[in-house]
């Protein structure tokens, strides 16, 4: 049981992960688009980087991507070894 929860967290976590770096753009207002460039940055830094908003809709999303890769697994028993069932092979 525990086993089972350790996977399902280090699965969770690796879909955080990559999730994260998916929605660090969305939003985002660089110092060259509000023309206030501070000196000694480069133009592409954001004017106000909003990590707590970042950080929650990470969390919401990779939550549905997870809850579809549970019920993908558990419920239609889908597994990294049907991926060969699903595509078809072109010979």
């Amino acid at each position: 049981m525990a086993q089972q929860i350790i996977a399902s967290f280090a699965v969770y976590f690796v879909i955080w992960w990559i999730t994260l770096f998916a929605v660090l753009p969305f939003g985002l207002r660089t110092q060259a688009e509000d023309e206030h460039v501070v000196l000694g940055t480069v133009e592409s830094a954001p004017t106000k980087f909003r990590a707590w908003r970042v950080v929650l809709v990470t969390t919401l999303v990779s939550a549905l991507i997870y809850g579809a890769w549970y019920v993908a697994s558990h419920y239609f028993g889908l597994s990294i070894d049907s991926i060969p069932q699903i595509v078809p092979s072109y010979k």
